[in-house]
This record gives C-alpha cells, structure tokens and sequence, in this order.
C-alpha cells in the first residue's frame, strides 16, 4: 500500500516554468535544477531526508531575484504532493523532528491535516544564501504549506551560522514529513474522528 503514491505536474506562467515528479514511497532520490543554487542544495536535503523521489526542472526570471522561482516552486512542489496524497487513507499524518545542524537546533511539527497553516521563527541575520533570497525560506514552506494544505510549525531554538540554520530547518522538515507520511496498517481511511481531512 502507498508504494504507487506519486504524481507529476507541470505549471507555466509570465514568470516561471516548473515540472514536478514525486514519488512518496521512494528512497531519497533527487535531480534538482532551479536555476537557484542555494535552493537546490535545499531541496535535495528535503528528498533525502523525506525518502521522496524528486524530478524538478524549474526556468524562472532569476534575473530579477530568486522570489518568483522559489515561491512557485513551493506552489507546484505542494499541489504534486497533495495529489500524490490523494485521500491519505492509511498515513500517520502527524511529523516531528528535531534537528541538531552543528550550533542550531530545529524543531519542525506538522500536520497533513488539510488545513493549511505556517508559523514560522528563524533568526535569520543575513539578507542573502548564496544566490537566494534569505526571506524566501518562510515564503517558501508557505507556499509549499498552502498547495498541500498542512499545518507547519518550524521553530529554531538557536543558531548562528546562516547557512546551517537553513538546512537545519529544510532536514528538519524533511524527517517530520517522512514520519507524518508512515503507512501504519492500525489505521483505516483517514486517521481522524471525522473520518476525512479537511
């Protein structure tokens, strides 16, 4: 059960071009070009970390900045996983972790409830990751909360170097996914009262 859980979506606009492959139940698999370099080295630390088989081939108007390619690939990235989802008969929905990244720690909760929510807290001191936008981080897992409507706290206790607070937080997100995406065979349909999510 789960192992054909994938889908593929494309989306095209004025300012970006973006297909998407995901497979939920794979093993960590990942090709990643976005344009953004900083950003793929994220991603691929969220398919590993996930054990999601990611294909993602992103054109963007990176010429201006990283916002648009970075903000609709978290817009695409959280549709293909809400379809690949489907009905999410059988998964835990529920994911923590904590992540020790050197000097930071990050806790990542969050729940494939349907409804879609993000706080966010990270001490960001600088305005730039390598060719990406620091703010894009927050306004990525918003967007990537809103498409596969989750409810996403991620908190960084402590941290100082930039760049570890960044993977910290998107292998944080990663571990937290993998456990809320866990089949468990005690469950029937959809693991709440109300027998859906919504």
């Amino acid at each position: 059960m789960g192992q054909e859980r994938s889908a593929k979506l494309s989306r095209e606009s004025k300012e970006t071009k973006i297909s998407i492959e995901a497979n939920l139940y794979g093993t960590g698999q990942y090709s990643i070009q976005t344009g953004v370099g900083f950003f793929d080295h994220m991603l691929s630390h969220l398919s590993k970390q996930s054990f999601i088989d990611l294909t993602i081939d992103a054109k963007g108007d990176t010429y201006i900045d990283s916002h648009h390619t970075v903000e609709d690939v978290g817009i695409v990235l959280g549709t293909c996983l809400s379809e690949a989802f489907g009905t999410k008969d059988g998964i835990k929905r529920y994911g923590f972790s904590g992540i020790p990244m050197d000097e930071t720690m990050v806790l990542c909760s969050i729940d494939l409830s349907g409804r879609p929510y993000l706080s966010f807290n990270a001490p960001f001191t600088s305005n730039q990751l390598g060719d990406m936008d620091t703010e894009m981080v927050e306004e990525f897992f918003r967007a990537l909360s809103t498409n596969l409507k989750m409810n996403c706290h991620i908190e960084v206790l402590h941290g100082k170097n930039n760049h570890h607070i960044a993977e910290g937080i998107f292998k944080a997100f990663g571990k937290a996914l993998d456990e809320a995406k866990t089949i468990d065979p005690r469950i029937q349909g959809a693991h709440s009262t109300k027998g859906l999510f919504d």
